[in-house]
């Protein structure tokens, strides 16, 4: 017993110098990268400390193999949706608007120390959204349980991007907290191809027009991940951020929402300012109800859900759609029924945007549109 007791205190007591050790060659990286100016003769170098430093925050925001009580939370319903912002920003009372939970809300820092959930429904959608604790600068490197609301974030299908219209620099903090977290917000994979070989060295080639990376940028990054021999097929112009991305293999790419609250303190200027720094987002306000029923919309809109319709054998269509997301397939319908319905599946008739004409037969692997009526013949 006590011989584990102290095996369990040096493991403790190694993870966190190994976790220090980590957070000062990151810092120290990007000291250097900070103070090395850009041009032909730092590209390669360049290349290899953003290599190294994504390394290091692979390593950094590893799960833990205990996590703290409260993150763990089940996903239920047709989507999950994260609120993220900083503490005291609104996130409990924006979940209380939404879904009418009762997360506890107050005027003072990190309200919020577990990860609360609700559930909203709407246009049939049953959609869970949760309140995150607040994320702090720094979360990237470990602070304030950082890893753990990452952590959380990285699995659902949609974020709240929470934003003090007061406090507009929490918004690029926020942003360069998940970038360097492998979360990409609002982005798609990157379309590059790495075909490694056994000799010839690397090469690059790109079907667009533009270039966004250099081939030393592109040779420095390579080396670091020991890659010396393999083609390099760019359907995008590519970055050195890009590159990395496509050997890691590990990024979340999640559509987000920036919401903005106090909407009820807010003039017609500093709306417009808002919109100018921002961009694109939603303004808010739990104490009048403005834009509530907006973000229901658009968080539905952004997951992209459809909603089909089942028909009976005697032709009755059911009252209530069965939302999927989009892209889904008559395969899927089968399998919400029941995964017998696959195994004994004829084939399907389907009415609605999909097809050429109403009824049309079609197989399991068909994509339904939404708002489509659909049949399953089994055998």
């Amino acid at each position: 017993m006590f011989f584990s007791f102290v095996l369990y205190i040096f493991l403790r007591a190694f993870g966190t110098i190994i976790f220090v050790n980590i957070q000062e060659k990151i810092k120290a990286i990007e000291e250097e990268m900070a103070r090395t100016q850009k041009n032909k003769a730092t590209e390669h170098h360049l290349g290899v400390l953003k290599a190294k430093l994504a390394k290091l925050r692979r390593a950094l925001l590893a799960p833990k193999k205990s996590g703290g009580a409260g993150y763990d939370v089940k996903k239920t319903g047709d989507a999950t949706v994260s609120i993220i912002g900083f503490p005291s920003v609104g996130k409990s009372t924006l979940l209380n608007a939404l879904t009418g939970a009762k997360s506890k809300t107050g005027a003072y820092d990190f309200t919020t120390l577990n990860a609360i959930p609700g559930g909203l429904v709407y246009k049939g959608a049953e959609i869970q959204i949760l309140d995150l604790p607040g994320i702090i600068q720094g979360a990237k490197d470990g602070k304030g349980r950082g890893r753990e609301v990452i952590g959380v974030a990285r699995k659902s299908d949609l974020l709240l991007i929470l934003i003090d219209p007061f406090a507009l620099w929490q918004y690029k903090v926020i942003l360069d907290e998940l970038h360097a977290c492998g979360i990409r917000i609002n982005e798609h994979p990157p379309n590059i191809v790495i075909e490694k070989k056994s000799t010839g060295g690397i090469t690059a080639v790109w079907t667009c027009k533009q270039k966004g990376i250099s081939i030393n940028e592109i040779q420095g990054v390579l080396q670091e991940y020991g890659i010396h021999n393999a083609n390099i097929i760019f359907h995008e112009p590519g970055s050195v951020d890009r590159l990395i991305d496509a050997i890691e293999k590990n990024r979340a790419y999640i559509p987000a929402i920036t919401v903005l609250t106090k909407a009820d303190l807010l003039s017609e200027s500093g709306r417009e300012e808002i919109k100018k720094q921002v961009g694109e987002c939603i303004l808010v306000s739990a104490f009048t109800g403005e834009g509530i029923e907006e973000l229901k919309e658009k968080i539905f809109n952004a997951i992209g859900f459809i909603r089909i319709y089942t028909k009976d054998d005697f032709g009755k269509i059911a009252d209530k759609p069965m939302v999927l997301k989009k892209g889904a397939r008559i395969e899927d319908v089968c399998r919400r029924i029941h995964t017998s319905w696959v195994e004994n599946f004829r084939y399907a008739l389907v009415w609605g945007k999909s097809v050429r004409f109403p009824g049309q037969r079609v197989g399991l692997e068909h994509t339904l549109e939404d708002g489509d009526v659909v049949r399953i013949v089994a055998k």
